[in-house]
């Protein structure tokens, strides 16, 4: 099956300048095995959105079907067929 991964601004050197991407998984995927997938289609990309131990980093949101993963199973998450996956990096800033 097919998922759908919206890509930030600054991660779509990984992806050629592509804002939304799709990589292929299996049926009962879960967000960890879409991030895989995504990975080895584009190299690089995993490490800017999971940090050393293996869990999504503090400063990038995931949402799988609007639903942020941090409320639901994190990267357990079941990612159904045809899921939009959207990576958000947390913008900080002011004065």
């Amino acid at each position: 099956m097919s998922v759908a991964v919206r890509v930030p601004t600054i991660l779509r050197t990984y992806t050629k300048g592509e804002a939304d991407v799709s990589v292929d998984v299996s049926e009962d995927a879960t967000l960890s095995d879409v991030v895989k997938a995504l990975d080895a289609a584009y190299p690089g990309i995993g490490a800017r959105v999971l940090d050393d131990t293996g869990e999504i980093r503090r400063f990038v949101n995931v949402y799988v079907n609007d639903d942020d993963v941090r409320f639901a199973s994190g990267l357990q998450t079941p990612t159904p067929a045809d899921a939009k996956i959207s990576i958000i990096p947390a913008v900080a800033g002011g004065c």
